[in-house]
């Protein structure tokens, strides 16, 4: 199993109270799976998303990816696992404005000591931006910006790659053009996706689904 979540129980704290986001969640996903997540705004999608990330701490249970327990890694250690083992993709893209596309694509495979030049080429031809490797992210339409995010995504060849609303500022030709992208180099890659959508259209293109709903999975 690549990674496992167990009785992870997230809570923030309030003026008056802590608020449980998460309940005691559990779930498991398999090397070259894919597991959709949907529930309502607010209901702690993206925390949970997070939390298997390394991007945030939780209050309760543990998470384990490829052996690794994040509750025994410090601040160094959680860093090294997102650099070397799991990459996210963002609704808001997060490219780095004064890096081209290609630079973009490459730098968190530099980051990681991962950069490889065939496979890259492999991505940018998939991806449709063998014309745009020169252009900078402002020149690109939002399509464009998010096939150049989830390129720099893929490029380190990740264990598992986590993705938050990854269509959610597209149309509907773009959002189903981009998820055919990233479902056919994940399976090309064999990497794991955990995918948050409030789509269900989307959700039903991955092969397991789980709904989050009062802080408990269903």
């Amino acid at each position: 199993m690549l990674l496992s979540v167990r009785n992870v129980t997230k809570t923030y704290s309030g003026q008056n109270m802590g608020r449980a986001v998460l309940r005691d969640v559990s779930l498991d996903l398999a090397a070259g799976d894919t597991l959709a997540l949907t529930g309502e705004s607010g209901s702690g999608k993206s925390t949970l998303l997070h939390l298997v990330g390394a991007l945030d701490t939780f209050d309760s249970g543990e998470i384990t990816l490829m052996g690794q327990t994040y509750g025994a890694l410090g601040d160094t250690g959680r860093a090294a696992l997102r650099r070397q083992s799991l990459a996210l993709v963002f609704q808001q893209f997060n490219l780095i404005p004064s890096l081209s596309v290609l630079q973009n694509v490459t730098f968190q495979a530099r980051l990681a000591g991962q950069h490889d030049q065939a496979w890259v080429n492999q991505l940018i031809d998939r991806l449709g931006l063998s014309d745009l490797t020169d252009r900078f992210p402002e020149q690109l339409s939002g399509g464009q910006q998010q096939r150049v995010a989830i390129g720099r995504a893929l490029a380190p060849r990740p264990q598992l790659l986590l993705a938050d609303e990854p269509t959610g500022n597209l149309d509907e030709t773009s959002s189903q053009a981009v998820l055919d992208l990233m479902l056919d180099l994940v399976a090309d890659s064999g990497t794991a996706l955990f995918l948050v959508t409030h789509s269900q259209q989307i959700a039903n293109r991955l092969n397991r689904r789980l709904h989050l709903s009062g802080g408990h999975l269903q």
